[in-house]
């Protein structure tokens, strides 16, 4: 996803449901309700953000159902089925092994997601400039919600691996599904 560093994560969550809930000429719609389900629901600053950083195009301001055209070309000339991109699209809402709580801030969220893509066998690990981008936060940000994980108890631990790369370990009670294994 081409979008600025300085994205905020829940810009990035939307973009992420946008691009893969897009057809293959960019439109988006998504259904009354949604924006609600991703505790959204009236952040119309986050379609500012997107517009801004010249990712998508809302032709009206955004209400139930909501329709946009994404501009990013790649996001447009997607390979996948559509039906692959649907399943993961509710997979990132809902990330196996590591659902966050409902309710939880989109920080937290888009970390969750992240750590998830990365894990396998209740095991993960991934270079730390990546989960920084991927994540929109500075190194710092990233190992405070670290811990805010372990203290949910989403994560047994986690720790640096030299300079350059993060691990961590899923708690016990988290069990490990398909959809982590498979990517």
């Amino acid at each position: 996803m081409a979008l600025p560093r300085y994205s905020s994560p829940a810009a990035r969550l939307l973009a992420l449901q946008c691009a893969l809930r897009a057809d293959h000429q960019g439109h988006v719609r998504l259904p009354n309700g949604f924006l609600r389900g991703m505790r959204l629901r009236g952040r119309t600053e986050l379609w500012s953000e997107l517009e801004h950083a010249g990712w998508l195009i809302c032709p009206a301001r955004p209400h139930a159902p909501i329709k946009v055209r994404l501009l990013d070309a790649a996001m447009q000339s997607q390979d996948s089925g559509r039906s692959i991109r649907a399943r993961a699209a509710h997979w990132a809402l809902h990330p196996t092994p590591l659902a966050a709580p409902r309710g939880i801030a989109p920080t937290m969220q888009l970390t969750a997601l992240t750590l998830a893509a990365h894990t396998c066998d209740s095991t993960g690990s991934a270079e730390l400039d990546v989960l920084t981008r991927l994540c929109g936060q500075s190194p710092q940000q990233l190992e405070d919600l670290l811990d805010q994980l372990v203290r949910s108890r989403l994560l047994a631990g986690w720790r640096h691996i030299g300079d350059e790369e993060i691990s961590w370990r899923l708690s016990p009670h988290v069990g490990v599904g398909r959809a982590a294994v498979q990517r």
